[in-house]
């Protein structure tokens, strides 16, 4: 009865429209007043701190700062120039090169609203140069922003980590398979969605123009290379491989493509810092709110009452993933990250789940969230840069949900999908 009053009341402030941060410190807050438990509230400050001094979390503002950095440096021109090369004369074209661009620039920020704000406007501008439909740019420009969080490096699996203690490394080695079979299936829904509406498609370019736009690139599509291969040849750990990609980043912005002056990093760095802060105050909640599920025993009572309704696994886990999405249609990614996975991780390590497994479902059931109404921040970002309204991205949206939901229920129906690689490179 507890646990049921606790969730409710935070699902009905969240409804109203208070800031999901609020309303997670509230509802603990609000528990113990109630109760008449004044001296626990003395733990807030210390509870609040203590979520967000997590070593591993330092890589989440060098991240974004790298992706923020790429997006003012002349770094996603490049990749798009080269992603156009690569594949603009399959069917769909440039919907061809928006996914792959996608899959180039997420190996560097690890943040689908980055992507789609920042490469995003590169996408959107060119497309509608060659006359493209308004609603297709739009509609596969935020699709494929969501493989960022999913290949690495990821930002929602570092959030992840930090919450559950399972290796950051072996994170991202299993959102490798996931994230490319995202991109695949965005390219064929691209394809399928390109021959019904007859689009055109241009001459494939001349090995010339793929040398130079590749050349050009080249220096921004070895961040993820630099990042990956320091990670695992043990140069530096997961979280000072933000540290490493910002500075690559800056490095190529100011001195190289000489793109970003001095007197314009107070701006990057004042929007990263928002940025940041907008997540840290969610984790700092969260880390009151959890303690306030584990004194009261909710994470046991939910396992028991789960169990209850089903031994079988993938019945369990099917039904885990129905409410991920459900919340994803209104809770922001990172919320449903530190609101779901301690009530959720007891549960599936009672089934014999994989938490790393887990983690590949939770990021991926997060992202289709960031797709889907009424708080689909994506979604707003998307439909402010192409300038059409929500209701009509969404329904553009629709063969590409199809896809990434094809891709969910494969990672969630074949473990190895998720954990063949890190079991590969780093060992059981």
């Amino acid at each position: 009865m507890t646990s049921l009053l606790i969730l409710s009341a935070l699902l009905v402030l969240i409804l109203v429209g208070v800031p999901v941060a609020v309303s997670l410190g509230i509802t603990a807050i609000g528990f113990y007043v109630l109760r008449g438990d004044f001296g626990i509230l003395a733990m807030v400050p210390q509870r609040m701190f203590s979520a967000t001094t997590g070593f591993t979390l330092l890589a989440i503002p060098f991240f974004i700062l790298a992706g923020n950095l790429m997006n003012t440096g002349g770094i996603t021109h490049r990749i798009f120039r080269f992603a156009d090369a690569c594949v603009g004369h399959i069917r769909g074209g440039l919907g061809q090169v928006n996914v792959l661009a996608s899959l180039f620039f997420s190996g560097m920020s690890g943040a689908a609203v980055a992507d789609a704000a920042g490469l995003g406007q590169v996408e959107i501008k060119a497309m509608n140069e060659r006359g493209y439909d308004r609603n297709f740019s739009a509609a596969i420009t935020a699709a494929s922003s969501t493989i960022g969080p999913v290949f690495p490096p990821s930002i929602p699996f570092v959030l992840y980590s930090s919450i559950t203690g399972v290796s950051v490394a072996k994170l991202f080695l299993a959102g490798v398979v996931p994230g490319v079979l995202m991109a695949v299936a965005l390219m064929i829904a691209v394809y399928l969605v390109a021959r019904i509406h007859r689009m055109p498609k241009r001459d494939r370019i001349d090995w010339i123009e793929l040398f130079k736009s590749g050349l050009d690139s080249a220096l921004s599509l070895l961040t993820p290379v630099i990042v990956i291969a320091g990670i695992f040849g043990g140069v530096f750990t997961p979280t000072e491989a933000g540290v490493v990609a910002s500075a690559y980043a800056l490095i190529l912005s100011m001195f190289v493509y000489r793109e970003v002056k001095l007197a314009d990093l107070p701006a990057i760095l004042w929007e990263t810092l928002k940025h940041t802060i907008r997540v840290m105050f969610v984790i700092a909640s969260a880390g009151f709110f959890g303690w306030l599920l584990i004194q009261q025993r909710i994470p046991n009572a939910l396992v028991s009452s789960m169990l209850a309704l089903s031994e079988d696994p993938a019945v369990i886990l099917t039904i885990i993933v129905l409410i991920l999405l459900v919340l994803g249609m209104f809770l922001e990614g990172i919320a449903v990250i530190v609101l779901t996975v301690p009530l959720f991780l007891p549960v599936v390590n009672a089934i014999g789940v994989d938490p790393i497994q887990f983690g590949v479902i939770m990021i991926m059931c997060s992202m289709v969230g960031l797709l889907t109404p009424p708080v689909g921040m994506v979604l707003f970002a998307v439909s402010s840069v192409a300038g059409i309204s929500v209701a009509r991205l969404s329904r553009a949206l629709l063969p590409y949900l199809a896809g990434l939901l094809l891709v969910l229920i494969a990672i969630t129906a074949i473990p190895s999908l998720s954990t063949w690689l890190p079991n590969l490179v780093m060992g059981q």
